[in-house]
């Protein structure tokens, strides 16, 4: 099937899915691969052109943010000469609508881990505990549910690489296989109630309840911070911090909550209810071009 994009329609599938939203796509002759909730399917963009097999053109539209009017949010994150680079250089990139379960469960085993070992994690727990599914041949596994998970031990978990975050993992999954803990309704909910939500949950500090919030319960406003993202407040928004702020998060691999509440507090109140897409432009702009000759990266 296809779908095509109105001219005004910015979007970038390979910027998309490359930017480190996901974690489960992978791009085999010139298609996108991955599996959401139960539907393997496969993607590809040409021109203005976007072709899928095995989904509806209105999960497409709904999953890669195709009802974002981007050219409204770019020009409104726009503040500064440094983000305008960015905007300019990555024109296109989207904020996806992952599954909000499975994106949970990715950002927790993503904490202090890098790229590839996430995949791994999550490649090792959808194949031993997530369904089996075909498409063309190929062979995708559904990520797990949380019953699943739940009934799994932590041993068990800790057997696909998790490490530590098993037992958040196994915590969090039987809090919302009981219905103790729902996090579909968090969607209804506001920024701020969501995000408390979130934090009462196992292995969820305020990093992995703002990617959540940002790539799957439609929260653009949310600013998650890590290790990039301190080095470009560090680099061209210090002087909105006092200079021992910056001289003092700037010495430390780390920071402690305040310190991270104060960075993401400034992201939302400076680029506003987008700062989200703010966020991602400038973490992508910093890792894969400001960047590119020491880390070797191709998109």
């Amino acid at each position: 099937m296809e779908l095509e994009l109105r001219p005004s329609q910015f979007f970038d599938l390979d910027l998309t899915l490359c930017c480190g939203q996901a974690f489960r796509w992978k791009k085999l002759d010139g298609w996108w691969y991955g599996i959401v909730k139960d539907k393997p399917l496969k993607v590809r963009q040409k021109g203005n052109v976007v072709e899928f097999e095995n989904v509806s053109p209105e999960f497409i539209e709904a999953y890669f943010g195709l009802r974002d009017d981007l050219p409204s949010i770019l020009a409104q994150i726009t503040r500064d000469h440094h983000i305008e680079k960015a905007v300019k250089t990555l024109k296109g990139l989207r904020i996806l609508r992952q599954d909000p379960w499975e994106c949970l469960i990715s950002y927790i085993c993503a904490t202090y881990k890098n790229i590839p070992a996430i995949k791994r994690m999550l490649s090792n727990m959808a194949e031993r505990f997530g369904e089996k599914m075909l498409l063309e041949g190929r062979v995708f596994y559904a990520f797990p549910t949380a019953e699943k998970l739940a009934e799994a031990s932590p041993k068990d978990l800790a057997e696909c690489g998790l490490g530590y975050r098993a037992k958040y993992v196994s915590e969090t999954a039987k809090k919302v296989a009981g219905g103790e803990f729902k996090i579909e309704d968090l969607k209804a909910e506001s920024f701020r109630k969501a995000r408390e939500s979130l934090l009462t949950l196992p292995g969820v500090g305020p990093k992995v309840a703002d990617c959540v919030l940002l790539f799957s319960l439609e929260k653009l406003e949310a600013f998650p911070v890590d290790v990039w993202i301190k080095r470009i407040i560090i680099g061209h928004y210090g002087s909105f911090f006092e200079k021992s702020f910056i001289e003092k998060v700037s010495l430390k691999k780390s920071l402690t909550r305040a310190e991270y509440e104060r960075i993401s507090f400034f992201g939302r109140e400076y680029f506003g209810v987008y700062a989200g897409y703010a966020q991602e432009y400038l973490f992508h702009f910093e890792r894969a071009v400001a960047n590119k000759p020491r880390l070797g990266f191709s998109p």
